[in-house]
This record gives structure tokens, sequence and C-alpha cells, in this order.
């Protein structure tokens, strides 16, 4: 094993160790903040007063997370990513060692480049039903509140099985195809990805030392970007980071020259934000 594979290695357990650290102390940020996006449409919608509340506060703090750090939030502390990354790589293994295919499973990268734009349609029709008062009547729809009761430790029972259908649906679309849900229907993502980010939080590539046709960035990235070179972000980054610890000539960098470092400090202020919105489980 080379020197870089050990490097790309631990920055793989470092970012599984925090996903898994995340998904088990603090699953309900996403569809806390999901909640927020639902009540801000709802209220706009019945000409109610918008009142600061608690899922208000953390949509605000999600905002705000990413402006200063761009979608860190999305590649490393979303519970819903993270059991998509879990999938894809639980489903990469069986291939491997019982069908003897290496290569990943994935949709064509120009369909990708296609399906990403839903996302966006998805938040205007969600906002849309929230703004008419429809929402509501979908109750039992929504993989959401599946995947909300089921971090919950709660049952499911007949009210909730369309939602566990779609659910199930959308397990197979991530086995095979890495970050699917992020990707292609993910509101939050279409609500991060529209948001300005300080020039600081995206990563920026040294193409000037890149080799010739490597596209190694591109190959590894959950959603076939390659980094600009003058660090300009592209919304439909996740902040994986997977880039920089594929790259061979360590030409991509961040924040924080010490990328273990930069993971555990951005991890550390919103696990410091979110026990003081009571997101700790």
């Amino acid at each position: 094993m080379t020197a870089r594979q050990k490097e790309n290695r631990r920055r793989t357990l470092l970012r599984s160790a925090v996903q898994l650290f995340f998904f088990l102390l603090m699953p309900g940020a996403f569809t806390a903040g999901f909640a927020g996006v639902k009540y801000i449409f709802t209220q706009v919608g019945s000409g109610s007063v918008i009142e600061m509340n608690g899922f208000l506060k953390v949509l605000l703090m999600l905002l705000l997370f990413t402006v200063f750090f761009g979608r860190f939030f999305c590649g490393y502390l979303c519970a819903f990513g993270s059991l998509g990354d879990a999938l894809y790589a639980l489903f990469g293994f069986i291939r491997k060692k019982l069908f003897k295919k290496k290569k990943p499973s994935a949709f064509p990268p120009k369909l990708m480049r296609i399906l990403q734009k839903l996302k966006y349609v998805n938040l205007a029709v969600i906002a849309l039903f929230c703004v008419l008062g429809l929402f509501g009547k979908l109750a039992g729809w929504s993989v959401w509140d599946v995947f909300s009761r089921l971090t919950a430790l709660k049952g499911v029972d007949a009210r909730y099985l369309p939602g566990a259908i779609l659910l199930a649906v959308l397990v197979l679309c991530m086995m095979w195809q890495s970050r699917f849900f992020c990707q292609v229907l993910c509101p939050m993502g279409a609500l991060f990805a529209l948001l300005p980010v300080l020039p600081y939080g995206a990563l920026k590539r040294d193409a000037a030392h890149c080799i010739p046709k490597c596209n190694a960035c591109e190959r590894q990235c959950p959603v076939s970007l390659k980094l600009s070179e003058d660090g300009r972000r592209n919304g439909e980054c996740i902040g994986c980071e997977k880039c920089a610890g594929i790259c061979p000539k360590q030409n991509i960098s961040g924040m924080i020259p010490n990328p273990y470092l930069s993971v555990l400090i951005r991890s550390a202020v919103f696990f410091a934000a979110g026990c003081g919105l009571g997101l700790l489980r």
C-alpha cells in the first residue's frame, strides 16, 4: 500500500467515524431543519406570523453553518446522507465479493447531472404545497417522517405505509448510485446549494501541479465534479472531501491545511451548536 493510499484510508476512517458519531447522537438534525422549511412556507400560506421556534432555530443554524463551512453538514453530519454512504458501501462490498465486479455501480454521469436539477423542483413543489396548505394532507407519504421515526426507534404503522414504500425505493437507488437522494431529491440540499459560501469554505485545486488527464478527483467524487482552479464553489459539492483524499499530488486544500484538524474543528462547532439547540438524542 502506497503512502497516498494509507493517507486516503485514514481520511476515510475519520469521515466514517464522524458520520457514525452524528448518526447515533444527532440523527434528527436533517428532519428538524426540514421542518423549519415547512413551517416558514406554511405560515406564509396561511398569512400567519412567523415566530421563532425550535425548528426554525435549527434551520437558521444549518444555513449559517453552510455559509461558513460549505456543505460540510451534507458530507459528514447528515444522518440521511450517512445512511446513503453506508448502503452504497455495503452494496459495493457485495458486488465485489459475491459477483466479482470491481467497477462501482452508478448511473451515467450525464444523466445524473440532469437529475441533479430535480431537487430544486422538489423544493419548489414542497414550498408550493405548504403555501397552499396541502402538505399536511400528505401525512404518511413523507420518507422523512418514516426515517425520523426509525432513527427515534419508533414503530411504523399502517399510516406510514406509503412513506415506507417510498423509503424502500430510495434505499435501492442509494445502493446503486452514490448519494442518490442528496443529488436528486433532497430539498435541504437544494437550499444549501443556493446559499453563498465564504471563500475559505470552498475546496481549491492547484491545477498547475495536476497530472495531465488524471481526473482522479472527478472519478472519486460522489457527484462527479471536478474542482475549479480558483476555488469557485459549485453548489452541488457536498463537502465530503473525497477528492482531497484521492489526489495523487495532494493538490486539493481546504480552509485549514491539516485535514484532520479541519474536520474535527467543524464537527466540534456543529456539535456544540446542536447541543445548544437540543439536537442531542
